[in-house]
């Protein structure tokens, strides 16, 4: 449970409220063309090659957590963002629709409390930053204290680039001096907030009393049935699992295999830098990951082999990833659970009956809502997993932690936010994207009756004997 707020926090949160309202003010008058503009010098500032780099690695040493050679291939999220915002309205009407007489006209929903996870201090704030003032909203980043430094760097390179265009720097404003008293207080005054983070954010951040949208749990799980091209699928599956070393929520945890492809999909992930654990591995593991039923903090988001060393053996030089078999699920089976790290696990199936049972169970064991996947060219199965699955996203052959927040060759909204649903105590299942960051108006004129005959909506039972 977190202390109570002291006096100093509540008036500093509310200092910083006060300054982003009043710089949020001052941009009421801007033109779409100018906000468009504006977006670009922030992504600009934030996501040159250079600059995203430094921010980037520089998260990695300040947390300790994740991959300081790949992060900064994160760059290409910020691109997709200032992509899909570059390309939708946001200010004045922003959809008609005449058939309806229906007009949508955009408006911004004020100040936004946006808590910066420990694993992305150089994406989110860019990737918040950029919808936010598409919409022409100030933001709070309220940055995680073990990630505190570069998350402050990144909103002082935004700020930087507001004020060499005009606009008042103030709408990114940081909490330098970060807690969970003052993430909650800030959650509490704003209008909105967005965070990314662990499930006990997403709980607090529901439980502010002003509008949320937060994330749910990973725990994801690729089904690979026996259509599927066995190299791609076991590549993604790594590209998946080595985006910065499974820090994401999205990188693949458990695949579901086809027992006739199992033993060669299995030989396949070694050849792409698995390392197959043997049983008294496997408990050796166990103990070095989760402590009392929770995962370990200095073994998530490393390198396989420091893993495999604080457990008390070693792989060889070119093993990137750790595969464990698995034939078991539920709470008291965590290497069913989510991994956040460099390990997967590995179960096999017989009938696809039997893997969408598995995806279930998996799924009622933790990340509900969240994201899945499959590997196959069998429409039937693809449609079958979609209707079952409990899940918010499903990429069908695709990297899942490089493809469910969006990416240049599939649909989904560019985000580092992603709403999980009901499933997760989430109000949508969506990615976090532009539509989130407004307020509608619905201007409604009149159109010619649409009024059916009771015929039509009664159907069969019209006319006929009541019960």
């Amino acid at each position: 449970m977190a202390r109570p707020i002291t006096g100093e926090e509540k008036q500093y949160a509310q200092e910083l409220l006060e300054r982003a309202r009043a710089a949020q003010k001052l941009i009421d008058h801007l033109t779409q063309e100018e906000v468009d503009r504006a977006i670009q010098a922030v992504a600009w500032a934030a996501a040159n090659e250079k600059t995203f780099t430094r921010l980037a690695r520089m998260g990695v040493e300040e947390s300790g957590l994740g991959d300081w050679e790949g992060r900064p291939n994160k760059r290409f999220k910020i691109k997709g963002v200032l992509r899909d915002a570059l390309r939708q309205k946001s200010v004045g009407i922003v959809e008609e629709i005449p058939e309806k007489g229906l007009v949508k006209y955009a408006k911004p929903v004020g100040v936004i409390a946006a808590l910066v996870p420990t694993t992305n201090p150089a994406l989110t704030p860019p990737g918040m930053g950029i919808y936010a003032l598409k919409a022409k909203n100030a933001v709070i980043f309220s940055p995680h204290p073990r990630a505190k430094q570069t998350t402050i760097e990144t909103v002082r390179i935004m700020r930087k680039a507001l004020k060499k265009i005009g606009l008042p720097e103030d709408l990114y404003v940081c909490a330098e001096k970060p807690s969970i008293p003052l993430a909650q207080e800030l959650m509490a005054i704003c209008n909105l907030t967005i965070a990314t983070g662990g499930p006990a954010m997403a709980k607090s951040a529901h439980m502010s009393g002003k509008p949320a949208y937060a994330a749910g749990q990973g725990n994801s799980t690729m089904v690979i049935d026996e259509t599927a091209d066995i190299e791609e699928a076991a590549h993604n599956s790594m590209l998946s699992k080595m985006s910065d070393f499974g820090s994401g929520c999205s990188a693949d945890g458990n695949l579901v295999v086809e027992e006739t492809i199992y033993d060669r999909f299995l030989e396949q992930l070694q050849k792409e830098g698995g390392y197959l654990v043997s049983d008294e591995q496997k408990s050796m593991l166990e103990k070095v990951l989760w402590k009392d039923g929770h995962r370990t903090i200095d073994t998530i988001a490393c390198p396989a082999s420091q893993i495999a060393e604080k457990a008390g053996f070693s792989i060889p030089d070119g093993k990137k990833f750790l595969i464990v078999k698995e034939d078991k699920i539920g709470s008291e089976y965590p290497f069913s659970t989510e991994k956040l790290g460099t390990l997967l696990s590995i179960f096999k199936y017989s009938g696809f009956e039997t893997a969408l049972e598995m995806v279930a169970k998996i799924y009622e064991t933790q990340g509900k809502g969240h994201s899945c996947g499959i590997y196959s060219f069998n429409d039937e199965h693809i449609d079958q997993l979609a209707m079952v699955a409990p899940v918010s996203r499903m990429m069908v052959r695709q990297p899942q932690s490089k493809a469910n927040a969006g990416s240049f060759t599939n649909g989904m909204p560019m985000t580092s936010s992603m709403g999980c649903g009901v499933w997760a105590g989430n109000i949508t299942n969506e990615n976090i994207s532009l539509k989130h960051y407004l307020n509608y108006t619905w201007v409604a004129r009149p159109i010619a009756e649409d009024k059916p005959s009771d015929e039509e909506l009664f159907g069969e039972f019209y006319n006929t004997e009541t019960w």
